[in-house]
């Protein structure tokens, strides 16, 4: 019982690898030759911040339902046992997905530049590189909205 619930633990954690996000440097193929409206921009101040993960796969909440189901068998004899794998299924799918989540957060910055040609913004963005108040910086800016700050 122990070597099968070690075996799915090691299974689920190999799975949550694969899906880590990508790297911020990495540009989505609908980037693409799209232009980007750049302007000049000097940062007034930066926060970090929390970015929530990408949706979750279900690899979490199989796997902790698997190894809660597993762990409430374990529990008492007869009908209990059913009620202790169940809740156990249930505790597991709900700690396995939390889990998840939180290992496809990734922090981020809240940076507010105040743009050479006048008025301030504020940009949120992975923490990809490191920005200061006061340093000179190209606002990347398109038309649907999105937009990214970069070092000159």
């Amino acid at each position: 019982m122990m070597l099968r619930t070690t075996g799915l633990v090691i299974l689920a954690c190999s799975l949550a690898a694969c899906a880590a996000p990508s790297p911020g440097g990495t540009y989505s193929r609908r980037d693409v030759q799209r232009a980007w409206t750049v302007e000049q921009a000097t940062i007034a101040d930066v926060n970090e911040v929390d970015i929530e993960g990408r949706r979750t796969t279900g690899i979490g909440q199989v796997g902790g339902g698997a190894i809660g189901w597993s762990l409430g068998r374990t529990v008492g004899h007869g009908g209990g046992r059913v009620i202790a794998s169940a809740v156990g299924a249930v505790a597991g799918a709900v700690a396995g997905e939390q889990s998840e989540r939180n290992a496809r957060k990734q922090k981020g910055y809240e940076i507010v530049v105040d743009l050479d040609k006048g008025g301030s913004i504020a940009i949120i963005q992975p923490a990809d590189q490191p920005f200061a108040a006061g340093e000179r910086v190209r606002v990347y800016t398109r038309r649907d909205g999105s937009a990214r700050v970069a070092k000159l």
